[in-house]
């Protein structure tokens, strides 16, 4: 069996059955359809199609099915050739990036203003959830990658790669008496109320295992996945604010003060992931690379191909 008589069982139902204008839409000549069917028909041994002398009046039962399956193999074919068009066209296409709040508002608006620069063709969107949702994204087919902290880590079918390190802030209005502290601690982060992250955003599990292990309980009064909502919060003195490194900006969060607390919740690592054994059109690897210039295309394919192992920063 080949495609061809595939194609033309589709086009017969799609023509009602009318073998002549089956013909002339695949631009070949009725005998030959005729004859393709009857030589499929033949090597699956059984009858596609109901007859009333030389012309086809419909359906068989098993050709109903028959028919099912042709349609999903030519779907996937027409679905192959799309694939084969935009892959082809290196500098061209569609790149979907699957990221967390934090991610999408801080850190990647530098790199996709640099991606839109070199590869202007390229039509980018960026889909945003928590890190389960983001990891599916990829998995499913619905994005090319996705960037997010350690969570994503771990995922099945997924290639997790290190891209940088940052550390959490403790931000609090320009007057507070944790600033007079020489080096911040848990207990007196505790003292006040408490305003970060949601439980599956921006290293939050960090920040509760820290707590944890020294028997205290912080008063948290918002939890948000938007570090903006949290610094509008603290501004206003509802409480202190812990925060993703990235997402602050002396300059523009001028009503705030920053406080390094890397050494009470440890270093986080925000990590793109691929899905294992997608084939990666070649602006992808470089968006990887603007992004986190330690990754280069060699390393990752390595990885891709298992090759290499790991690779940590």
């Amino acid at each position: 069996m080949n495609l061809h008589q595939f194609r033309f069982v589709r086009e017969a139902v799609r023509q009602n059955f009318n073998l002549t204008e089956t013909a002339k839409a695949l631009f070949t000549s009725q005998p030959g359809v005729s004859k393709a069917i009857i030589e499929l028909e033949e090597e699956l041994g059984v009858d596609i199609f109901t007859r009333h002398g030389k012309r086809i009046r419909g359906l068989t039962e098993p050709g109903r099915a028959i028919l099912k399956s042709v349609e999903m193999i030519m779907q996937e074919i027409d679905g192959l050739k799309r694939i084969g068009k935009e892959f082809a066209a290196q500098d061209s296409g569609s790149f979907t990036i699957a990221t967390t709040h934090t991610q999408a508002r801080y850190t990647l608006p530098k790199v996709v203003q640099a991606f839109a620069q070199k590869f202007p063709k390229v039509r980018l969107s960026l889909l945003q959830g928590n890190p389960k949702q983001i990891a599916e994204m990829v998995l499913k087919d619905q994005a090319d990658l996705a960037i997010a902290t350690e969570s994503i880590a771990g995922v099945d079918g997924l290639l997790t790669v290190p891209c940088f390190q940052w550390e959490h802030l403790l931000v609090v209005p320009p007057d507070h008496p944790l600033l007079k502290s020489k080096q911040v601690t848990l207990e007196e982060i505790a003292a006040f109320p408490l305003i970060t992250y949601d439980s599956a955003f921006a290293g939050r599990s960090k920040i509760d295992h820290a707590f944890s292990l020294r028997n205290l309980k912080p008063d948290i009064l918002l939890e948000a996945i938007d570090a903006d909502v949290i610094k509008t919060y603290v501004e206003l003195g509802m409480g202190v604010g812990i925060i993703a490194g990235m997402a602050f900006d002396a300059e523009r969060d001028k009503d705030l003060r920053a406080i390094a607390v890397g050494h009470l919740f440890g270093m986080n690592v925000s990590r793109v992931a691929l899905k294992q054994g997608a084939y990666l059109r070649s602006y992808v690897y470089t968006f990887i690379e603007l992004m986190a210039p330690t990754l280069n295309r060699k390393l990752i394919e390595q990885l891709m191909s298992g090759e290499k192992d790991s690779y940590e920063l």
